[in-house]
C-alpha cells in the first residue's frame, strides 16, 4: 500500500485511541434497556444488591465512553455520569407513559409487556430519551450513536436534539423522521413515513429553529410532511395522510386529501382536493 497513505489512516487512528467504538456504545445502550426494562435484560437480577452491582458496572462503561466526547474539556465525565443516572427516574417514567400511550392507542396491543418486546416506535423513542438526557448534559457524538442504532434498527430516525413531550407514540413508525429542532407536545402520535423536517439544509442555518412545532394531541397519518421551523401545528389537530404542509395551521383544525372521481371520455380521473 502507498506509504503516504499508510502515514494518513496511522495518524488518524493514533488520534482515536480512546474514542468509544461503535460496538461500545451499542452495548451500553443494551445494557442500559436491560436495567430499565426487564425483557432486554442478558441475565435476571435476582437480588437488589445485583441490580446495584450492575448500575456501578453501567457508570463504568459509561465513564469509559465519554473520554474525549465532553462539549466542555472543562466539564467531568463523572460529573456526567452522576447526572445522567440521577436523571433516569424522569426517563423510566416518561418512557413508562409513553408505553401506556402505544398500548391506549392501538387495539392490536395484547399488553405493556408486548409493546415494550416487540413494538419499535417505543424502541426508537426509548433509544431518544436516553440519548436525549445524554445531549442536554453536554455529551457529544454518542447520543446520535444511539439515536442512529435505534434508526438502523426500526426505520425510525429520531435527533437526540428535538423536543418531545409526555404520552408520545409512533404506531407502525417506519419512515418516521423528527429533525433536531422540533418541539413535540404531550399526547402526540405519529404514523408510518411521518416526516417532520427542514425547509433548507443550509449548513448556514444549524444555529436556528428548522423543524416544525407539534402542539398537544396532534395526531399524524401516514406519510405525512411538515417542515419549517416557523410551521406550528395547533393542539387537537389531525394531519390526514399525504398532506404536504410548510404553514402553521391553529387548534382543532383537520387537513387532509380527498380523492373525488369525475368521468372523462378516457374513463375515470382522480381529483385531488385539499380539504382544511
Amino acid at each position: 500500500m502507498n506509504q503516504p497513505f499508510v502515514q494518513r489512516i496511522y495518524e488518524s487512528h493514533q488520534k482515536c485511541t480512546k474514542c468509544p467504538s461503535t460496538s461500545a456504545v451499542v452495548d451500553f445502550f443494551d445494557e442500559m434497556m436491560g436495567l430499565l426494562f426487564p425483557p432486554f435484560a442478558q441475565m435476571a437480577i435476582r437480588s437488589e444488591d445485583d441490580l446495584n452491582e450492575h448500575v456501578r458496572s453501567l457508570m463504568l462503561d459509561m465513564d469509559k465512553i465519554l473520554y474525549n466526547n465532553l462539549l466542555d474539556p472543562e466539564d467531568s465525565p463523572e460529573r456526567v455520569v452522576e447526572a445522567f443516572f440521577a436523571g433516569l427516574p424522569e426517563v423510566y417514567d416518561k418512557l413508562l407513559k409513553d408505553i401506556d400511550a402505544t398500548y391506549s392507542g392501538d387495539p392490536a396491543a395484547r399488553n405493556h409487556d408486548e409493546v415494550i418486546r416487540a413494538y419499535p416506535g417505543f424502541y426508537a423513542t426509548a433509544a431518544y430519551r436516553i440519548a436525549h438526557l445524554m445531549q442536554n448534559l453536554g455529551v457529544r457524538s454518542v447520543p446520535r450513536m444511539i439515536t442512529e442504532h435505534a434508526h438502523s434498527r426500526t426505520g425510525i430516525d429520531i435527533h437526540p436534539g428535538a423536543q418531545i413531550g409526555e404520552h408520545f407514540c409512533i404506531d407502525h413508525g417506519t419512515g418516521v423522521v423528527v429533525g433536531e429542532t422540533t418541539i413535540i407536545g404531550n399526547y402526540v402520535k405519529l404514523y408510518q413515513g411521518v416526516t417532520l423536517g427542514a425547509l433548507s439544509v443550509n449548513k448556514k442555518d444549524a444555529s436556528i429553529k428548522r423543524h416544525p412545532t407539534i402542539e398537544d394531541h396532534v395526531v399524524l397519518y401516514a406519510g405525512a410532511t411538515i417542515l419549517g421551523g416557523k410551521t406550528n401545528i395547533g393542539h387537537h389537530s389531525v394531519i390526514g395522510g399525504n398532506v404536504w404542509l410548510t404553514r402553521s395551521i391553529p387548534p382543532h383544525s383537520k387537513v387532509y386529501y380527498q380523492a373525488q372521481m369525475h368521468n372523462t371520455e378516457d374513463g375515470q380521473l382522480d381529483l385531488i382536493v385539499l380539504k382544511h
